[in-house]
């Protein structure tokens, strides 16, 4: 792989570009749900292809294929280049990268048992277990119960000299028990919505959330909607659990502090910000025990790597400090904007077929003091 993303790189700087690196990614995933018994889909996915991106005269270029040829390899380049010639021609304002060393090694996700050494019959049985055993309990009208797995190696090198080859493993599962009476019809999910639970790690993850042993207890809860009394309305003090508060980090602080979405370049799916260059330093997200970092470091999560998609080594930059926003999460390209002398890596693509853009890695909320049991007892009237 590594000869076939030298000839596109060799290309691209003899074609011109004052910049280029050449991304090769290969991805499986692996789906799995159940329902009760029965199996609703069981599937298993394989891509892997590369793009090279320029900057030549001030403007971006890219192009990307699945072929692994060395004439492939040389179309892209072209391909890049025209791009980027194109570009230039209604170029607003120059691209302007700031520096970062060359980078190379290897990083794979630590982990203990490949999920993908596991046999399906072993995860179909995890799984119906749980599912039957949501289905055995009163008043419940089915169980869902799912796994996915996703493994993704990519290479990179770059005319800055940068060879980097890297692993990123994710495992997730989660069960739903649905409760049905007359035209009321209630849900309730184990560890988490959304098909449950996922971090960056091997099955052992999976084997850790003890589906079938929490299926019955889920079930129970699901049916106890069905006759819980509606959740008062009005203001009032909320206690959040951590499956809430992510949500609430995630869209509140992790998209507007994109400085992609900050300088308006970037809108899609979460749209811009409402937070801009001058409300650093004196824009106020929460009270003084509100701290934020985007930790591409952390142990165990989904935006966890030793680079990003522009060869940035994974740093950990502060958000929020004492409640005051400090800190965007940056590219090379629009890290100067912002003042820095160096991005803090929070490029990444979806795909070989794709341009990275900033997308957050890790957002932490810190921990303070205290408990639940104390959070609870200092509230006198809240849910």
């Amino acid at each position: 792989m590594k000869d076939l993303l030298q000839r596109a790189l060799d290309e691209c700087v003899a074609g011109g570009a004052s910049y280029a690196d050449v991304r090769a990614v290969e991805t499986t995933v692996e789906t799995i749900t159940v329902k009760g018994p029965a199996v609703e889909a069981c599937d298993r996915t394989h891509s892997i292809g590369f793009g090279a991106r320029v900057l030549m005269d001030g403007a971006w270029g890219f192009g990307a294929s699945s072929h692994l040829t060395n004439d492939e390899a040389a179309l892209v380049a072209r391909t890049a280049l025209a791009v980027a010639k194109a570009s230039g021609s209604v170029l607003i304002d120059r691209v302007e990268l700031v520096p970062e060393p060359s980078h190379r090694g290897t990083w794979a996700t630590p982990l203990a048992i490949h999920p993908f050494g596991v046999s399906l019959e072993d995860k179909l049985s995890l799984l119906t277990s749980a599912t039957e055993s949501i289905e055995s309990t009163r008043g419940i009208e089915f169980g869902r119960g799912t796994m996915d797995f996703i493994e993704q190696r990519t290479w990179f090198v770059s005319s800055e000299g940068s060879d980097i080859d890297q692993t990123i493993v994710h495992c997730g599962a989660g069960i739903e028990a649905f409760a049905l009476s007359g035209d009321e019809l209630q849900q309730r999910s184990y560890p988490a919505s959304f098909r449950g639970h996922f971090e960056a790690g091997g099955f052992e993850i999976v084997q850790a959330m003890d589906l079938p042993g929490n299926a019955h207890q889920t079930a129970e809860q699901a049916a106890a909607l069905l006759s819980a009394p509606e959740c008062p309305s009005g203001p009032t003090t909320l206690v959040l659990d951590g499956h809430q508060v992510m949500l609430q980090v995630h869209e509140s602080v992790g998209h507007p502090t994109e400085l992609d979405r900050v300088l308006g370049m970037e809108a899609a799916f979460a749209g811009t910000s409402f937070v801009g260059l001058r409300d650093r330093g004196v824009f106020r997200y929460g009270s003084e025990l509100v701290n934020i970092t985007a930790d591409a470091t952390s142990a165990g999560g989904l935006g966890t790597f030793a680079y990003d998609d522009e060869g940035v080594e994974a740093q950990s930059c502060p958000l929020i400090e004492s409640g005051i926003l400090v800190g965007f999460q940056s590219s090379r390209e629009t890290a100067g904007a912002a003042g820095a002398s160096r991005s803090n890596g929070t490029m990444r693509a979806e795909g070989w077929e794709n341009l990275p853009l900033i997308r957050m890695t890790n957002v932490n909320l810190h921990p303070h003091e205290g408990s639940t049991e104390d959070l609870i007892a200092g509230v006198d009237d809240g849910i």
